[in-house]
């Protein structure tokens, strides 16, 4: 096989790796609020910002900046859920995108304001690994196995613990749940929470890997969307099965093409997709 489509095999499994972190965390909120986080990839960005700033202006260790980013990016998740998206449950549906949506230009507008809109760099990077023909960047790499065992943790806590069971018990029939003594605005709270940790890991993730301004949400967060549904909105496996394969189309589009090329390709494959399976790949 050519080593390059190798390689690009081999980057496309590591870019699946990361994009399931933020799809995980939008189809747990999905799956037990039932409200779609459009400012999901913002809070990714928030994240990032604050591992920046806790790194290379405070001059916190690197690893101490990541233990913070996590709560703190939960605590986020939960005031979301407080602040706007409780006051709309049992609205209609438009009125919670419209809030989201109205989150993530507020967000974004008040990175701006602080940070304005230069590039920013955490200018960390690790050796590249070689495998006989193949070059494997190290930090690539070590951000898939964190992905990894950030996805084994989430699948631990929700099978073995008595919250994860309620968890996954109220995501398939939450008018039920409340009759077997389960509070559903308890288990939303923590829903959110775990959502935002989620996105707080996926925040340390990218930023060793991208360069950070306020709209840098809009490099993943379309495509984060794209995943979840591709996968089936709510369907935990099938947004992690579907993220490795949307990692491969767009890692060897950008072989055979270029970069802009391949996101093109992976918008086609969703379209066609959505239109021979409505409902998404693994929907059950």
């Amino acid at each position: 096989m050519d080593p390059f489509l190798l390689e690009a095999l081999l980057n496309g499994v590591l870019l699946g790796g990361v994009f399931a972190l933020p799809v995980l965390g939008l189809n747990l909120v999905f799956g037990v609020v039932d409200v779609i986080w459009l400012c999901y990839a913002e809070l990714v960005m928030v994240g990032m910002y604050t591992v920046w700033f806790l790194h290379t202006q405070a001059g916190w260790p690197l690893g101490l900046a990541f233990a913070v980013c996590l709560p703190a990016i939960a605590v986020l998740g939960l005031l979301l859920h407080l602040l706007v998206v409780r006051p709309l449950l049992g609205r209609p549906p438009i009125n919670q995108v419209l809030a989201t949506g109205g989150v993530l230009f507020v967000l974004q507008g008040s990175a701006t304001l602080v940070f304005s809109t230069d590039f920013r760099s955490l200018g960390v990077e690790m050796p590249p690994m070689e495998m006989g023909e193949v070059f494997v960047s190290g930090t690539k790499l070590a951000a898939f196995v964190a992905a990894l065992l950030g996805a084994a943790a989430l699948w631990a806590f929700l099978k073995f613990t008595y919250v994860g069971t309620a968890i996954r018990a109220i995501a398939r029939d939450r008018e039920v749940m409340p009759l077997m003594g389960v509070d559903p605005r308890r288990i939303y709270l923590i829903a959110s929470a775990v959502g935002g940790a989620l996105a707080g890991l996926a925040a340390c993730l990218l930023v060793v890997q991208l360069d950070m301004h306020p709209f840098v949400g809009l490099s993943f967060g379309p495509i984060t969307f794209m995943i979840c549904v591709m996968g089936g909105l709510g369907n935990m496996l099938g947004g992690f099965l579907a993220a490795f394969l949307m990692g491969l189309i767009v890692s060897t589009g950008g072989f055979w093409w270029n970069t802009e090329m391949s996101y093109v390709v992976a918008f086609l494959f969703f379209i066609l997709v959505i239109f021979l399976r409505p409902r998404g790949l693994f929907a059950r």
